[in-house]
């Protein structure tokens, strides 16, 4: 009988290592990829998140950026302009006292019938002014933006005594006026807890 002729197994062992090798290459390829993927995927959602908070400014900001802007506006259309260096507390009374007549708040006088009414029951023809809540703000915003532009505090022209004392009679002549109190309520203290009283011993056996 003719002998069953051997097959060649060093080939076939070659190219199987070969397969491995090369499955294990392709495994470890993909896994890499996809760490990649995953990784920039997690930075770009956390730059996207962390971008809105610190490039978006807050309402109070575009406040304070308009509020600037109108007050810079008034000063260049002053006569005579009135650069930002010379502009003192009489100056920023002057530009209260002007937002007035675009005030929306109702402010009876003393010979109005509804003179500290709170809510009158018929309309009059009081002036409207711009309501002490709103001047107190934006005074607040000014003073601020005054210093981020490089203006010194001692010189800061909306901290001027005069500027605080206008503020204070527009709340108190309004208050009477609208028949409302802007005074704060004070916060209730909490009662102190009491402690209970310390443990008696326990009776000695006689």
């Amino acid at each position: 009988m003719d002998s069953v002729p051997e097959m060649d197994t060093s080939n076939a062992d070659s190219s199987n290592i070969i397969n491995i090798n090369i499955n294990t290459m392709a495994v470890s390829s993909s896994i890499t990829t996809n760490n990649s993927v995953a990784t920039a995927a997690a930075a770009a959602s956390a730059a996207a998140a962390s971008s809105p908070s610190s490039s978006t400014p807050s309402r109070y900001e575009n406040q304070k950026r308009r509020d600037w802007n109108t007050f810079g506006q008034y000063l260049r259309n002053h006569r005579p302009p009135l650069s930002l260096s010379r502009c003192s507390g009489a100056h920023v009374l002057e530009f209260l006292r002007y937002l007035d007549q675009f005030g929306k708040t109702k402010v009876h006088t003393q010979m109005c019938p509804f003179f500290g009414h709170p809510n009158p029951p018929a309309p009059c023809p009081c002036p409207l002014r711009q309501a002490w809540g709103s001047l107190d703000a934006l005074i607040g915003r000014l003073r601020a933006a005054f210093e981020e532009h490089g203006g010194k505090p001692e010189a800061n022209p909306f901290g001027a005594r005069a500027v605080r004392l206008y503020l204070r009679e527009v709340r108190d002549s309004q208050a009477k006026a609208r028949g409302i109190s802007y005074e704060k309520k004070k916060r209730k203290r909490p009662p102190p807890q009491q402690q209970p009283p310390p443990a008696l011993p326990p009776p000695t056996a006689s």
